[in-house]
């Protein structure tokens, strides 16, 4: 059974978030539960495990600074390793020329910031043709505030981000869902 035409992609989860003023905690050990049954799930079905790092200039996110490693809950033994200094991770890191070669057509998005990388990735490889199942839980964001004052939590962003893409540049999806999928497709 090959599962060669998916593959999981695992953005921006590292230690570079914890130093932000903004990260908070609060909603860590959900998101490192269902990450990691994500990630296993994909493994444990031979679907190719991708991680993406964010690098540019901050002090946190240069290669420089030793944050820009994987977030310390987390294990993961990635089956490729992409550095993208964009909010969408197809460009200029690489991943859309090793997607192409693997003959990815199918994308299960997960990582941090749920509003920002992961919904950027998601928007731009619709629009590159892929399918995509965006697993909201087994994504982390932290609350903003609007410039009329008005504070967002993680939650209503994430649900905000769930309205904007279902229907039009992904399935919303479960872990479980995300990865049936997947052994439907192959059994199919």
């Amino acid at each position: 059974m090959s599962h060669a035409d998916t593959a999981l992609l695992v953005i921006d989860v590292q230690e570079s978030f914890r130093h932000r003023p903004y990260w908070q905690a609060d909603d860590l050990p959900v998101f490192v539960d269902r990450l990691q049954a994500l990630i296993d799930g994909a493994k444990a079905r031979g679907i190719p495990v991708v991680q993406i790092f964010h690098v540019d200039g901050d002090e946190h996110f240069s290669l420089a600074s030793g944050y820009v490693r994987k977030l310390e809950e987390i294990t993961l033994d990635a089956d490729a390793v992409f550095h993208k200094s964009r909010h969408s991770a197809l460009v200029g890191s690489g991943l859309d020329v090793w997607l192409v070669e693997n003959g990815i057509r199918k994308l299960i998005v997960s990582g941090i910031r749920t509003e920002q990388c992961c919904e950027t990735t998601t928007r731009h490889a619709c629009d590159l043709g892929y399918d995509v199942d965006y697993v909201t839980e087994a994504t982390l964001t932290f609350p903003m505030t609007h410039a009329s004052g008005t504070v967002f939590s993680a939650d209503d962003i994430k649900k905000r981000t769930e309205l904007v893409l279902s229907g039009r540049f992904a399935r919303i999806a479960t872990v479980e869902d995300a990865l049936a999928s997947v052994t439907t497709r192959s059994a199919a």
